[in-house]
């Protein structure tokens, strides 16, 4: 009797244990993901730090000259010069390249809204740093960065507060960090690929999955359009890289976004600075972005091809982006401005 009574306390102590085990079991597999959740975003905190600290180049500009006071991205309304070039090797061209995308981003702190102007490469427009009319394309040939933001500031008459210099081959490898990216590909062709192997990219129509190599070629083709088309095409796999690198799906491959970006990037915003803007992204309706360009037509005096910039559309993309940076009261004229409007 007292041996059954023994196995019988043993036997309600043994599942005692075994619940005990399995309510810390529970407790703690939470902890342990909060736990690796947090040190997952610190490794990518500090990661970040230092790939935006390592592109970091003073401009030698305290403020633009559109600007009566210092801008601060925490509390201020911004303006971003996103300078896309093509420099590699074997091209031979690192620092004087012209620029292959130039889009001007404009965001609304209380709005929490997000500008995209895409200026055409081929741009007949007054380039300061030479004293001349040119593609703006060639600016950045011209003078590097600095003339860029001269020629756009000159062109629509608003501060260019900070500049972003990408590498195409932070493109690539960006998008191919991140698993590809959804687009739509208007119509077939054949592109060269990022070392300029000729014809070694083909695609067909259709919306579809591309990798780093495919989504460049689409950015870059324009033989079977023109300069307006591409640029839209641009702007909409931006928004296809900005919407997937937010998705769940991505959130473990942000370490390998931040490396590719920092080696293939520089920026005179400092880390603090760049962090500020997290904000637009965490907006609770999404992440709101418009994209636009100026219209325009083909003009041709000589042997070289431009792009005639429309004086009616210039004005009106002006007017809009001087009311969306609040930098005056103006109304804002849309009929003449082509946009293309996102939500991801």
């Amino acid at each position: 009797m007292v041996k059954q009574d023994s196995d019988q306390s043993r036997m309600v102590q043994r599942k005692k244990k075994r619940k005990l085990r399995k309510r810390v079991f529970i407790l703690l597999v939470p902890l342990l993901v909060i736990f690796a959740g947090v040190g997952y975003a610190i490794s990518l905190y500090i990661k970040a730090d230092a790939a935006i600290t390592d592109s970091y180049e003073d401009d030698g500009r305290e403020k633009s000259k559109f600007r009566d006071v210092v801008v601060d991205p925490n509390v201020d309304n911004v303006s971003i010069l996103i300078i896309g070039v093509d420099e590699s090797d074997h091209r031979a061209n690192e620092g004087n390249s012209r620029s292959d995308a130039l889009i001007l981003a404009t965001l609304n702190k209380k709005d929490k809204s997000v500008k995209l102007l895409s200026i055409p490469r081929d741009s007949y427009v007054y380039i300061p740093e030479v004293g001349y009319e040119d593609k703006i394309a060639h600016a950045h040939a011209f003078g590097g960065v600095e003339a860029s933001i001269e020629t756009v500031e000159n062109l629509l008459e608003i501060p260019v507060d900070y500049y972003v210099k990408v590498n195409f081959h932070a493109f690539v490898e960006v998008i191919d960090a991140i698993g590809g990216i959804t687009v739509e590909v208007p119509y077939e062709f054949w592109e060269s690929n990022s070392e300029d192997k000729k014809n070694s990219i083909h695609l067909l129509p259709g919306e579809q999955v591309l990798d780093g190599e495919e989504a460049l070629a689409l950015a870059r083709t324009r033989k079977l359009d023109n300069d307006i088309e591409r640029g839209k095409r641009q702007m909409e796999i931006i928004k296809a890289v900005v919407k997937e690198s937010m998705s769940a799906s991505s959130i473990l491959k942000l370490g390998d976004v931040i490396e590719a970006v920092g080696s293939n990037m520089t920026t005179n915003m400092t880390f603090d600075e760049m962090t500020s803007l997290v904000s637009y992204a965490l907006n609770g309706d999404g992440l709101d972005m418009e994209s636009m360009t100026v219209q325009g037509s083909d003009y041709q005096p000589g042997s070289v091809y431009y792009w005639q910039l429309d004086q009616t559309s210039l004005y009106d993309v002006k007017t809009l982006l001087k009311n969306h940076l609040e930098l005056e009261n103006t109304e804002v004229v849309n009929q003449s401005i082509d946009n293309s409007n996102s939500t991801p």
